[in-house]
């Protein structure tokens, strides 16, 4: 069966910095409806789309097309005090940009540094900024169910999908929220 809109593809990746340095590689093969339903990149489905089961293709993609370039602007920082303890590098907090329109998704912040009053934060995606090399590999090519066309995304690599009792909530509460 050929890649198409509305055919869910199981893709093994391995994911390179634009110096052939490994990010990360797929244990399980990553499961998308293809056809612009936000799956994966779009660049991505492009180089798929109209291939099969077996096919093999690199693709860089740059910052544009990936997670966009860095914002400098993302960068914040908050009164030490705002924050829990213990409070470490690398922590994440959910927030909105300080200009940020109410309709705008919160960002997820990383803790880059503590210091002894102030936090910085960056809510950039770590990724963010870099071309990204993708060595791609379908696994599996199948049509997509009808669920999986209503709700526009691919409940795994058979179809079924598998509900845990948090994936329905839209927000995570766990996290302290930015403002």
């Amino acid at each position: 069966m050929k890649i198409a809109k509305n055919t869910v593809v199981s893709v093994a990746y391995k994911l390179s910095d634009a110096q052939g340095n490994l990010i990360e590689e797929s244990e399980e093969p990553m499961v998308y409806l293809h056809g612009g339903y936000d799956g994966t990149f779009p660049k991505i489905e492009e180089e798929l789309d109209g291939h099969e089961a077996g096919f093999e293709t690199q693709i860089q993609l740059e910052p544009q097309d990936a997670f966009g370039e860095y914002d400098p602007e993302l960068v914040k920082i908050e009164p030490r005090d705002r924050f829990p303890e213990p409070l470490e590098v690398g922590m994440q907090f959910e927030g909105t940009p300080e200009d940020g329109d109410e309709e705008i998704d919160a960002l997820v912040y990383v803790v880059t540094d503590v210091a002894e009053d102030k936090v910085v934060l960056d809510g950039n995606h770590p990724l963010a900024g870099m071309a990204l090399r993708f060595a791609l590999t379908v696994k599996d090519v199948r049509p997509a169910t009808e669920d999986e066309i209503e709700h526009e995304h691919a409940h795994g690599a058979d179809g079924l999908e598998i509900l845990d009792d948090d994936e329905d909530e839209d927000e995570d509460n766990s996290k302290p929220t930015l403002h």
